[in-house]
């Protein structure tokens, strides 16, 4: 049977033991090697892998494996709403898939683009871009991290392909590059003409939507306002050998949304973010997007307080561009009247030093 090979590298070095691993027959877990140990260990423990490969590129048996199914490519750790290790098993067809259906969209030409990932490929989203570039056999460039004057000279360089998270877009010239995914947190409020907003997450392959518009292959359905996919690039099963998806094939998001009469899905954000405060439903991306541009404002989250009166209060947690001159509440309410309802004026104002982020850029709201 083939094994489960956990990679415990960046960079090059990750793809070219993945290529060896695939090459064996075998299927990888990518491991974060910036994780402590506690928290690999707990994640070898429940993924089961036969061996580890360091970051120094030895490899390491491990007790007790568990075998994966012939056509696995990848075990993607995902912690979804729980915070347990979940892992998102994907073949080689559902990446394929993927590949195919986001390359389609973005019009990739394999003869003359050039992929850059800068992205950490412990993740879906810098492993998709390695995986479009290997199904066309394109050029790739690869870095162990994010770092825009590298990224820069990149594309200097002929990269004219890459994905990013809107901080990292922030920071350098949008221009260099023909085509830009953005993911991992909400769209900036200016996005470039040459960058697509994606939606996706770790159990569809990466991105299935690019500005609202499904890829090619993927269907969208809105079952009781919760957004619903089915295509091809879809994972076969979680690492425990459960199925999420329904009989005939769609996946159960959890994330809340609406299609329009043309088909562009709204994705309103996941149905446990959403703040009922007085009976009223309120979201916190469409308030996040108004308090943003407030002056004094560096970063904002919008969550959720419990209240006895209200159920729960809409509460704006603020990092302040100058911690000696935060913006008050009473401008951060201003701010989102103007725009939306007033019970989606915020009633609380919390100050922070910084919020808490994944490797994405995704705000932890349960840390909040």
């Amino acid at each position: 049977m083939p094994e489960l090979v956990a990679i415990a590298q960046t960079g090059q070095a990750f793809v070219d033991a993945m290529r060896r691993t695939w090459g064996s027959g075998d299927t990888v877990l990518p491991v974060d090697p910036r994780l402590p140990a506690a928290a690999v260990g707990a994640l070898l423990d429940a993924m089961r892998p036969a061996r580890i490969i360091d970051a120094t590129g030895d490899p390491a048996s491990l007790p007790d494996p568990v075998p994966v199914e012939p056509g696995d490519a990848l075990v993607v750790p995902t912690s979804g709403s729980t915070g347990v290790p979940k892992g998102v098993v994907h073949t080689h067809a559902s990446i394929e898939a993927s590949a195919r259906a986001t390359s389609a969209a973005l019009g990739v030409d394999a003869a003359s683009d050039h992929w850059l990932c800068c992205l950490p490929l412990s993740h879906i989203a810098g492993l998709a871009v390695v995986n479009r570039a290997l199904t066309f056999d394109m050029p790739l460039t690869v870095h162990d991290r994010f770092d825009a004057d590298a990224v820069m000279s990149a594309a200097h360089a002929g990269a004219t392909l890459t994905a990013l998270v809107p901080t990292a877009l922030a920071r350098l010239d949008p221009a260099l590059f023909r085509r830009i995914i953005v993911g991992g947190s909400a769209a900036p409020a200016h996005l470039p003409a040459n960058c697509v907003m994606s939606y996706g997450m770790t159990e569809t392959g990466s991105a299935v939507v690019f500005d609202g518009r499904a890829l090619p292959g993927v269907e969208l359905r809105i079952v009781d306002d919760e957004i619903q996919i089915r295509g091809h690039m879809l994972l076969r099963a979680y690492r425990d050998g459960t199925d999420p998806r329904t009989p005939d094939g769609w996946l159960r998001t959890n994330d809340a949304g609406s299609l329009d009469a043309d088909g562009i899905l709204t994705v309103q954000g996941r149905r446990g973010d959403l703040i009922i405060t007085g009976g009223e439903n309120v979201w916190p991306a469409p308030i996040e997007s108004l308090l943003e541009s407030v002056p004094g404002v560096a970063e904002v989250a919008v969550i959720g307080r419990p209240d006895e009166q209200w159920g729960q209060l809409v509460t704006a947690v603020v990092v302040p561009s100058d911690p000696d001159a935060p913006p008050s509440l009473e401008e951060l309410r201003d701010a989102v009247r103007m725009s939306l309802p007033a019970f989606c004026a915020p009633r609380q104002l919390e100050l922070r030093t910084a919020l808490p982020r994944t490797a994405l850029g995704k705000v932890e709201r349960r840390s909040l």
